[in-house]
This record gives C-alpha cells, sequence and structure tokens, in this order.
C-alpha cells in the first residue's frame, strides 16, 4: 500500500464495507414497515439515485444505449431479480431477529462464490483451499443439528449473493450502470406494489409518520453510496487486498447481532461459527499464496 493511489482505495473501501456492515441499524429504523413494502422502496428510490448520478457523469445516455446490446437486458433482469431477492431476505433477517444468521450468510457467501467458480467456470482449487471448504461445511452442519434445521435464511442469502456475483462477472455493466438498470428492470412491479398499498389505505410513505417516508427515500442513498465507495476502491486497489477486506461487514454484523440486538448465541454456534471462520481463513491464506505463482507464471 505504498502507492497512494492504493492507500486511497483502501480508505474507499474501508468506507463501504463499513457503511455495509452498519446497514442493519438502518433497517431496524424501518421495523414497522414489512419486509416487501420496504424492498419496493429500496428499489425505486436507488433507481432514482443512480439514475441522477448517472446523468451528472453524462453516462445515463450510454447506459441506455447499452442495453440494446443482444442479450444484455436479459443477463441482467436475472441479476436484479437476484439482487431483489437477496435484499429481500436481509432485510427479513435484520428486522425479524436473525442479524446473526445474515451475517452468517454473507461469511460463507464467498465460498459459495467458489464453489459456483468450480463446477460452472471450470476454476481449480488447491488442497488447502479444498479443506476450507470442509470445515466450514461442518460448521453448517453443526449449526443444522444444534437447531434442528439448516440455517436456511443464511444459505439463501449466500447463494442468491453468489450467483449475482457470478451474474455481475459475466455482464458488462459497471456497478453503478449495472445498479440503475437492474433497479429499472424491477420498478415496475414495485411501483404496482407501492400504489396498490397507498390506495387501500395500508402504505407506510402516505399513511405512516413522515420520518417513515423520509426513511424509505434515504433507503436508496444508503443502498447507492456503499456501491460508489466500492468501485472507487476497486479501480486502485489490488483485488485480493479488496477482497480481504469484505469480512468487515458480516463481522460488525456479527458483533451487532450478539451484543447490540443480544440475539441467542451459545458454545454450538460459537462453535460453528469458529468452523466457518477458520475456513474462510485458510481459504483467503491459500489463495493469496497461489496469487503470486499463478502471475509470474503468466508473466513468464
Amino acid at each position: 500500500m505504498s502507492d497512494p493511489s492504493a492507500r486511497r482505495g483502501l480508505g474507499y473501501g474501508l468506507v463501504a464495507y463499513l457503511l455495509w456492515g452498519f446497514l442493519p441499524l438502518f433497517w431496524k429504523l424501518l421495523q414497522p414497515v414489512p419486509a416487501l413494502e420496504i424492498i419496493c422502496h429500496r428499489i425505486v428510490w436507488s433507481m432514482a439515485f443512480t439514475g441522477i448520478l448517472l446523468g451528472l457523469r453524462g453516462g445515463l445516455g450510454r447506459t441506455l444505449e447499452q442495453c440494446r446490446q443482444p442479450g444484455l437486458l436479459a443477463t441482467t433482469a436475472w441479476t436484479a431479480l437476484l439482487l431483489g431477492g437477496n435484499w429481500l431476505l436481509f432485510i427479513y433477517a435484520v428486522n425479524s431477529g436473525h442479524v446473526l444468521q445474515a451475517s452468517l450468510g454473507y461469511f460463507i457467501g464467498p465460498l459459495v462464490s467458489a464453489a459456483l467458480g468450480v463446477f460452472l467456470l471450470k476454476e481449480r482449487l488447491s488442497a488447502a483451499q479444498t479443506a476450507a471448504f470442509a470445515l466450514a461445511g461442518a460448521g453448517v452442519v453443526l449449526l443444522a443439528v444444534a437447531g434442528g434445521r439448516p440455517p436456511w435464511l443464511a444459505l439463501a442469502l449466500a447463494i442468491t449473493f453468489a450467483w449475482y456475483g457470478l451474474g455481475r462477472k459475466v455482464g458488462r455493466l459497471g456497478s453503478l450502470e449495472g445498479l440503475f438498470v437492474e433497479s429499472a428492470l424491477l420498478v415496475p412491479p414495485a411501483v404496482a406494489w407501492i400504489l396498490w398499498l397507498e390506495v387501500r389505505g395500508l402504505g407506510a410513505f402516505l399513511h405512516g409518520p413522515s420520518e417513515i417516508g423520509w426513511l424509505l427515500v434515504a433507503g436508496g442513498v444508503v443502498t447507492s453510496t456503499p456501491l460508489l465507495f466500492f468501485a472507487a476502491a476497486a479501480r486502485r486497489m489490488p483485488l485480493n487486498a479488496l477482497g480481504l477486506l469484505q469480512y468487515l461487514a458480516p463481522s460488525l454484523q456479527f458483533l451487532m447481532g450478539v451484543f447490540l440486538f443480544h440475539e441467542p448465541f451459545g458454545r454450538v454456534q460459537a462453535g460453528a461459527f469458529a468452523l466457518i471462520w477458520a475456513g474462510l481463513a485458510l481459504y483467503s491464506v491459500a489463495g493469496l499464496a497461489h496469487r503470486p505463482r499463478q502471475s509470474s507464471r503468466v508473466s513468464g
């Protein structure tokens, strides 16, 4: 990190993941509002905010022009559904008292992404990375046995997150442009649901306290701002270093779940999380050790 640009990138990355880590505190403010209604507003205001930013940067027309490329809208529609589902699951987890499961989902998300890379993109794992999968899998099994059922919410968050990442990997839109188009594709059903609620007098935006309405609008800013910092970080720092920062957000969520929201956390849960953290640590170290050898072979 001796490069000034990389140091700025590290700062941007820290801001992005800190914002994502503290996100449950914001969604807790909207706890009286059903998760589906929150998501609909999040979609609408995210599109509005990202559209304004693209317009100010002169990129709105270029983004709309890109949408004419064959297959792009179909791919983006798939990632939009995954993103909307992930948002819905996360807000439901936070506002139903399952912040620990949400953090677990984002801890194991990178491992699910790696599994997709192995099975779909024919990527190869080292022996250490395979052992990391075994450790994380043991942790999930331990939680399932202790709770009498698998941690479905955490697994669903991890799977939707991983598939979304894969979709964006093969996609052709940048972070801001992608969020704008994804939100735009989801806006029609979101607006229809909001209008249906408001007409029946059940909507929180027009029929709830004014502060709730403002919070729903702010959801678009809260959603888009970390993404902008993340994009700035990704342009300035090595991806392997940025990848290690991704554990900051679920770590903060884990600490909030235990110490702030006082969710149940006993010895079994501690053992399961320890196995998963050990798996993540082993996977990350093995990945960092493998990258230099791989890059030297390419350059040679």
